[in-house]
Order: C-alpha cells, then structure tokens, then sequence
C-alpha cells in the first residue's frame, strides 16, 4: 500500500514494478544488518552472562551501585572484587549498556596489557582531551606508535641525568618549606610535595619556573588544579560526562577558562623556546639550557617547520607531561613518606644508607646520578610504597577484539579495567599482602615472580615511558627530606580513607610529624 501511495506522487515514467523490486531489496538489505547486529549483539551478551559479577537493571546496569563519591567507588570497586571475583581475578559490571570487566590477578592481566592489539585506551580517557588532545596518553593507533617513537629518546638515561639538578634545587625549597612545621602537632604532606613536583615538571618539561612553591595563587598553578578537579568529576558522574548536559553546567565556563590558562602559557613558552633555539644555536650558554629542556627542545627538533609536529601537536606532548609529571609523583612521594614515618625500623635503614653515601656533606651537597643509584634501600622503600598505593589505581583498555581470559571469553567492545591496589594485594604472590614489607623487592624475593603481579608504571607496549624520570625524582626528594628530618606518622594506616581519583589519595590527607635528624 505504501509503495502504491509513493508511486502516485512519481512521475509517470518511473516504473512502480522496478521500485518494488528496489524497496523488497532495501528491505532485505535492512532485516540482514538488523539480524546480523542482533547475532553479534546475543553472542556478546552470552559470553559476558557467564562473567561473575554484581545484578545489572535493564538500560542503567549497575549504575545505582557506582554512582557515589570517589571514595565510596573505589571501595565498592574493590569489594566487588571480594564478592564477585573468580580465583582467576575477573568479574563484570555493567554502566548503563557499556560491559566492563575488572582485572585483578597476573594470568589475567597479561593477555589486555602485553598485548599489541588492545593498546588503545578506555572511554574515560576522553575527558582529558580539551586539554592534552590526542597526545601519547590518549592517542591510538598510528599516531600513537609515532609519538611513542618520536618521545623515547627523550627519556634516555644521560638526558635524565641533566635533570638531577633541578630535582636538588626544588628539594631544597621543598626542604626549607617544610621547616615551618617543625614543633607542630601534624600537618599534611600532601600539598608541600605537590608544589614542588609541579615546579620540577614544568622546569624540566618546560624551562620555566613558575615558583609554584612560593606563589601557589598563580593563574597557571590554579588551572591545573582546577582542571584536575573537574576532569574527575565529569569521569565519577554520568550527569557531567554527557558533553550536553556539562555544556549548560556552572562547571563548564571555569573548565573552558582553565584550558585557556593552560594553552596559552604552553604555547606562549613553545613559541619562545623555538625563536631561542633558532637564535642561539651555537651559544655554549644557550646549549646547557638545551640539555635541560631535552623534552621541549627535542619535540622541536623534530618537528621540521611542522611537517612532523605542529605547534598544536608540540603542546599536547608538553601538557601530557605536565598531567602526567607532577600528581603521580607526589603521589609515591607522600606515601612513601608516611609509610617510613609509620616504620621507623625501615626509617631507620634509610637513615644509614644516606649517612654512608652523604658523609660529611650530609647537609650541603646534592646527590649526583651515583648517589641515587647507590640509594638501594629507598629503591626498595618507594617500590613496596607503590605496591600498596600505586600512583595510578585502574588502568582502562578498550577490548579491540574477542579475547580469551582464563576460561572467559571478553567480547570486543568491553572496557577492561586494571584494579591495581587489588593484583598487587594478590595473597598467592605477596604473603601477609597488607603489611608494608620493603624486603619483598630485595633479588631473592624477586625471583620467579610473575612479571604482572607488579607494574605501577603499567606494563607492556603502553608502560609509562617516564618510569625512570619518576623514580629519579622520588629518590631525590625523599632523600632529602629524610638527610635533614625524622618522620612519625600520626595516624593508622586503618584510619585513612584512600580515593581513587586520577591519582590514589588520602581523602583527608596524609599527616605527619618531623623532628630535627641533628641539632
């Protein structure tokens, strides 16, 4: 009846015969990608039924599970775990009508994370994209691997050594700083270590000092906390992640007004690092500066007059670096801090280990790249602090193709999720799991331990590619902190609430006392 009532409104020309033919096989063509779309769809379902996990409503999931504050999430995050979880460290979940699984044991991490295929990352990753773009945290595919190569040598070992320098130069002020809460009750560590990571991240990424630990009311340092705060927002709540509904939000007009902030200092100082560059290409003075500024200056070499990075393409790698530089590491700072100011026997050991490298300048000199690389026992201090409270709590996937894990087939499409603090609590690999240990990293225990029991930094083709920058940096202001004060903790590790934001936190902060090593 219809393709009669159509063919009225046809010139007369057209042939009503030949148009039923051309609806039959439209309608064919549709009721074939229809059925095919429900095959694809009934075979996912299928497969992810047999995933333990938590009831899910029709449409919203679970959503009414997971939709609480931070703090909250990750509790129930790993509490799923504990209820839902196979012996081979998987269960699902499902948000509204995305499927994730939860990853918590080695054998099962190994096949999403070693692989080359499943590289590209997890939905939530987009949110960080109005300020890093596509850089080599949120890139995929073929601009990915091409940043990925571009960057590597930027992190090579004898660049890194030029940084050690600023890292001594930060510390001190950190140090110093630090000093006003000598006699005092308790104070939180957490923002002096901040401060001071963001001021050697952005020297270093940079080469600008931006005294983040003397003017902390910045516009810049206040963007990127401000970004920070919203960016974990709009991942915890599905009100902000609907890019309409954040549009018409009070949150928007300050999201747009930090991006400017952030943009127009990153490009502001590419700019004249650039005319620099090409100005003073032969000063010796100018060639010192170069080697600090190995991550800026090498984007730019490469770059060719932008025929391999533009300006746009420069500032996102900058940003990235400054996202990813400073919360991770002052992360591991502060914990490792606190969990030594609640073992002083292993407080202790730190103790010797910088009294035998320091000597008589105990006080004075900055450590050189053989210092810290003499610093074996904090080496082992910072790694089981990151093994409890690893800088970086989930990592996401996207699942690019069926996979087959322990008995499970994930279907592609699925988000996977890393739970780090729960695979690195794993009983069957770290006895006693909750007890800070820093002899579990000694060689001896080393060995034979599954690779991806332990990875803080990540693993595989998308393991973090600053990991040594990282724990430069962290011997360096732990180091210091400790050749001038002796920590207590002041509160049990039981009384703290932990949140899994971008990175993991104490959601009141982590308080400690320091007393004077020598008077």
């Amino acid at each position: 009846m219809l393709i009669c009532l159509v063919g009225k409104w046809l010139p007369r020309e057209i042939d009503v015969k030949k148009l039923n033919i051309v609806f039959v096989i439209l309608i064919v063509i549709c009721g074939w990608l229809v059925f095919r779309w429900w095959r694809v769809q009934r075979r996912c379902l299928k497969h992810l039924a047999e995933i333990p996990g938590p009831f899910a409503l029709p449409l919203i999931g679970n959503l009414a599970q997971v939709n609480v504050d931070h703090d909250e999430l990750f509790s129930r995050i790993v509490g799923m775990r504990l209820m839902w979880g196979t012996r081979d460290g998987i269960n699902k979940a499902w948000l509204g009508q995305k499927p994730y699984v939860f990853l918590s044991k080695a054998c099962t991490v190994e096949p999403i994370i070693a692989s080359s295929r499943h590289v590209d990352k997890s939905y939530d990753y987009q949110f960080l994209q109005p300020w890093l773009g596509t850089g080599l945290l949120t890139s995929s595919g073929a601009k990915w691997r091409s940043r990925r190569k571009i960057l590597t040598p930027t992190f090579h070992f004898n660049i890194l050594e030029g940084f050690v320098q600023v890292f001594g130069e930060q510390t001190e002020v950190l140090v110093r700083k630090m000093g006003a809460e000598l006699g005092k009750p308790s104070f939180n560590v957490f923002p002096y270590v901040t401060l001071c990571t963001l001021d050697i991240i952005c020297e270093t990424a940079m080469g600008q000092r931006i005294s983040a630990q003397s003017h902390s009311d910045s516009d810049y340092v206040r963007a990127v906390y401000d970004i920070g705060s919203i960016i974990q927002t709009r991942q915890a709540s599905l009100f902000y992640q609907s890019n309409i509904f954040f549009r018409f939000s009070s949150l928007y007009k300050k999201h747009q007004q930090c991006i400017r902030t952030l943009h127009d200092f990153s490009n502001k100082v590419i700019t004249e690092r650039r005319k620099e560059i090409l100005e003073n290409a032969e000063d010796a003075d100018r060639n010192e500066v170069t080697k600090r500024l190995a991550f800026l200056d090498l984007l730019i070499k490469v770059s060719e007059n932008g025929s391999v990075l533009s300006d746009t393409d420069i500032r996102e790698e900058v940003d990235t670096f400054m996202f990813e530089g400073h919360d991770t590491t002052s992360s591991a700072v502060c914990w490792t801090l606190y969990l030594l100011g609640c073992h002083p026997e292993f407080q202790h050991k730190v103790f010797n280990e910088l009294d035998s490298i320091f000597s008589e300048g105990i006080y004075d000199r900055r450590p050189t790249l053989r210092d810290l690389k003499g610093m074996k026992y904090l080496d082992k201090c910072i790694k089981e602090a990151l093994r409890l409270y690893p800088s970086v709590p989930i990592l996401g996937r996207k699942v690019s193709k069926d996979i087959q894990i322990g008995k499970y087939t994930v279907p592609k499409g699925t988000t996977a999720l890393v739970v780090l603090p729960v695979l690195h609590r794993d009983p069957e690999v770290f006895q006693n799991p909750e007890k800070y240990d820093p002899e579990r990293f000694s060689y001896e225990n080393t060995i034979g331990r599954h690779p991806y029991a332990y990875i803080p930094f990540s693993a595989g083709p998308r393991n973090c590619i600053g990991q040594k920058f990282a724990l430069l940096e962290e011997k360096v202001l732990i180091s210091g902190v400790l050749r001038k004060y002796r920590l207590e903790a002041t509160e049990r590790r039981e009384d703290i609430t932990t949140t899994a934001e971008l990175v993991i936190r104490a959601k009141n902060g982590l308080h400690i006392r320091i007393h004077p090593r020598f008077t």
